[in-house]
């Protein structure tokens, strides 16, 4: 895994990009072994107190996983956002081997893909450890470029909450189609799906 390690007026000395190394491979070598890449960003904490870290994973295409920590040490605060790393990278595990049950039950329960075949607008309850994660308050970060991700409904729904993002485009790989996601004021999930046209 490329591991780059950055400080903002702060100093990075070896002792520290040693232990953000082997904190970061040994979370990767536990979880998914492949992954691409990781951005770690040392500053200084609220009004020059302390220390903020920010970590950006790249851990395959098209899913990135941010999370932020603030500490009176640095190597104190980059434990902490090692922990919000390691718990994303654990529940993004814990989904995919979940997703198919959870696809065949969704398909179920709504009678078969074609009972979604109007939908312009459906919304997923999200889970209590779902909520946990979405009441933290993630950085903002600037991204000039965004892949698009081919991607079922399901998947595109666990992307946008593995990424922290309010909202996620992704070319739906049921039908084609580019649709949405979004995170509602109320905490549940918001899907839009372009009409199709119907033939005349």
């Amino acid at each position: 895994m490329d591991i780059r390690i950055s400080g903002h007026q702060v100093a990075t000395g070896d002792a520290l990009k040693d232990h953000v190394t082997a904190r970061l491979q040994a979370i990767a070598d536990k979880y998914f072994s492949r992954t691409i890449s990781a951005d770690v960003t040392f500053g200084k904490g609220p009004h020059d107190n302390g220390f903020t870290v920010a970590i950006v994973a790249h851990v395959m295409q098209g899913l990135v996983l941010k999370a932020s920590n603030d500490g009176m040490d640095a190597h104190g605060a980059f434990d902490g956002v090692a922990d919000k790393i390691e718990k994303q990278l654990r529940r993004y595990m814990r989904r995919l081997k979940d997703r198919n049950a959870a696809a065949i039950a969704g398909a179920a329960e709504a009678g078969g893909y074609d009972g979604f075949a109007e939908a312009g607008y459906t919304v997923f309850q999200s889970s209590d450890a779902d909520e946990e994660e979405a009441a933290e308050h993630m950085p903002i970060v600037a991204e000039t470029r965004v892949d698009v991700p081919d991607a079922s409904v399901s998947d595109a729904v666990m992307m946008l909450d593995l990424r922290h993002t309010t909202a996620l485009l992704f070319k739906n790989s049921g039908t084609g189609a580019y649709n949405m996601v979004y995170r509602r004021g109320d905490g549940t999930i918001g899907w839009v799906e372009p009409q199709r046209a119907t033939a005349g």
